[in-house]
């Protein structure tokens, strides 16, 4: 090996994480490296990253997008230990975010606007091939390298556990909000589904001064969602009386859900001009009738989220409401079990691994 190649490989980065191995998407210790830190980079000890309901998804191939052996999380909370020389918007010492993006094209509309979550080259956090040819991998480690770009810092004031869970659940809800211009004071916001992007999405759509209705199939979440969560209606989408008293009401729409569900009856509750935004990664098509939609000039969008200005934006805005997820704090090695619990939508309302605690770059 040559002087400059074992050089290369020598700062490189020993990590250690837990890795899905193939589509069973069973979890187990992983020792692997990442590159070194570049100029443009930045290195986090990785103190807690969130479980998201599409790690569940990649780790099982359910899009069809996987790389094994595959490290998941993109809700990655972490100190910094390492700057590049070209590096500004940190210092060693700072507590950073990083989301489901760490590259892109740099060059097209949607890069050009801060939109890089758009961009046709996007490099998502885990399993994908980063520009050097490496794939990606995720939080479920002890340590990150990514182009400060890709990063966020996280206010003093919010809780990291707690903060963990924003950088995808947080931005996706307060991104789809903002954009489709229903942040507002005074409207009626309908929020379907009360798990992990649900309850965050409550949270964020009354600091914005909204009236909030949540839509559950789950007559047992009332309590929760009108007390603690603090929203105004709740409405039980399997009852058609309900359904029926509620036509025609609502502003907009964000539907949380994940799981394969009907949007018809949806349509229904928007008021003329109303927008129903899917945040939630169904894996089935969607079968909608035409003439609702035409006769109240009704519109169905999609979102996943904004760029790292709008990802500050929205910390900030948490931080000054004191916004944080509602969290479930496990060590490393519960992660199969919580995938478990997950799939059957058993966690109020999002699990978040105590990496740095709890990791053990000993496990063999």
């Amino acid at each position: 090996m040559s002087n400059v190649l074992a050089r290369e490989e020598n700062e490189k980065v020993a990590t250690f994480g837990w890795a899905a191995r193939g589509a069973s998407g069973i979890l187990s210790p992983f020792h692997f490296t990442r590159r070194e830190n570049g100029d443009n980079d930045i290195t986090l000890h990785i103190l807690y990253s969130g479980i998201c309901h599409s790690d569940l998804h990649m780790v099982k191939n359910d899009f069809g997008l996987s790389i094994y052996p595959m490290v998941p999380g993109h809700e990655i909370v972490g100190k910094v230990t390492k700057v590049g020389s070209r590096v500004t918007k940190f210092s060693v010492g700072d507590i950073a975010g990083v989301s489901g993006i760490v590259g892109s094209c740099g060059s097209c509309s949607d890069c050009s606007k801060g939109f890089y979550v758009y961009c046709p080259k996007m490099i998502l956090t885990y399993s994908a091939h980063y520009h050097d040819g490496t794939i990606t991998q995720g939080g479920y480690s002890d340590k990150i390298v990514v182009d400060q770009n890709f990063a966020v810092q996280i206010p003093k004031s919010l809780p990291l556990d707690g903060a963990a869970p924003l950088l995808c659940a947080g931005i996706t809800v307060y991104s789809s909000m903002k954009y489709f211009g229903l942040a507002k004071p005074g409207l009626h916001l309908g929020v379907v589904g009360l798990g992990g992007l649900g309850h965050v999405a409550v949270k964020f759509a009354k600091a914005f001064g909204m009236h909030v209705t949540v839509i559950s199939t789950s007559p047992s979440k009332k309590v929760e969602a009108l007390g603690s969560l603090g929203a105004d209606a709740f409405l039980v989408s399997q009852d058609s009386q309900q359904l029926q008293d509620a036509m025609s009401t609502m502003d907009g729409i964000i539907d949380t859900v994940s799981a394969n569900h009907s949007i018809q009856s949806l349509i229904g509750l928007l008021k003329t001009h109303g927008k129903l935004i899917l945040v939630g990664a169904s894996t089935l098509p969607l079968e909608v009738l035409a003439m609702p939609l035409l006769l109240g000039r009704k519109t169905i969008a999609g979102s996943i989220g904004g760029g790292s200005e709008e990802m500050q934006e929205m910390m900030d805005f948490a931080a000054k409401h004191n916004i944080t997820a509602d969290v479930e704090v496990i060590p490393m090695d519960y992660v199969n079990t919580a995938f478990e619990r997950l799939k059957n939508n058993d966690i109020k309302y999002r699990f978040v691994i105590d990496v740095a605690n709890t990791i053990n770059c000993n496990f063999n």
